[in-house]
């Protein structure tokens, strides 16, 4: 049954907006190849949960940011079947004023985000170019586009791969391999949970917090046959905050 559907490989999507996104694209009908690290729990519940509203899934364990897990992970499924739809979500924050921040805490964020990106992206795209077909879809922040206090690593690593995604489409383009990036602001998950809410719901015109299916339904779109002249951009989900 499964090598009868399309396949999307959603990276970091053992919670968050990512598991969000897979349970989308688990609806719209794709197979899910689902990536996380180490959450193993979270995991299963997002593929149990998929299967109980009738979809596919299976699980991928590996850190995205170490290339050879990442190989070792993946050539022998793409050997056999190459995803239509790729979505780079795997990220985390570790904010800090920049002149207090840890060597490590700047090399692990973009090692996770933006060598992340290049470990999983240059697998699959390598296959995708050879089937002519393909959707591509990172998931930055309004971060990297406006840039937040104490947020000089995971702005730098999103506006890295903002740049990242507008190169690859123009690279990718005429084979028919389409790449975009959607930028939420402030979403109600795990990584915004202690946030002071006082603080920034005034700078959002929309007066809340997003949800995550808020964003996971723009993915969706992009991976849909209503998406087949849309490259390159970027699509900001921030309530209207000013970028």
């Amino acid at each position: 049954m499964t090598e009868q559907k399309k396949v999307a490989l959603v990276t970091g999507a053992s919670k968050g907006i990512g598991a969000v996104i897979a349970r989308e694209l688990a609806a719209d009908g794709f197979h899910i190849w689902l990536n996380y690290r180490s959450d193993h729990e979270s995991a299963r519940q997002v593929a149990d949960q998929i299967a109980a509203a009738g979809g596919s899934c299976e699980l991928l364990p590996f850190d995205v940011a170490d290339a050879g897990a990442t190989e070792a992970a993946l050539e022998p499924l793409l050997a056999e079947q190459v995803p239509f739809a790729l979505v780079n979500n795997a990220g985390f924050a570790r904010d800090g004023i920049m002149a207090m921040m840890s060597q490590e805490d700047w090399e692990k964020v973009l090692a996770v985000h933006l060598n992340g990106f290049f470990n999983v992206t240059r697998l699959v795209v390598a296959r995708m170019l050879k089937k002519r077909q393909g959707r591509i879809i990172n998931i930055v922040s309004t971060s990297g586009e406006s840039g937040v206090a104490g947020q000089v690593n995971y702005s730098a690593a999103k506006a890295g791969l903002i740049g990242a995604t507008r190169s690859l489409a123009a690279e990718v383009g005429r084979r028919n391999i389409l790449v975009n990036a959607v930028s939420p602001g402030f979403i109600t998950t795990d990584m915004t949970s202690e946030l002071p809410m006082e603080k920034i719901l005034p700078m959002i015109p929309l007066g809340r917090f997003g949800e995550a299916e808020e964003v996971s339904g723009i993915v969706g779109f992009l991976c849909s046959d209503r998406a087949t002249y849309i490259t390159g951009q970027v699509f900001a989900v921030n309530g209207g905050v000013h970028i």
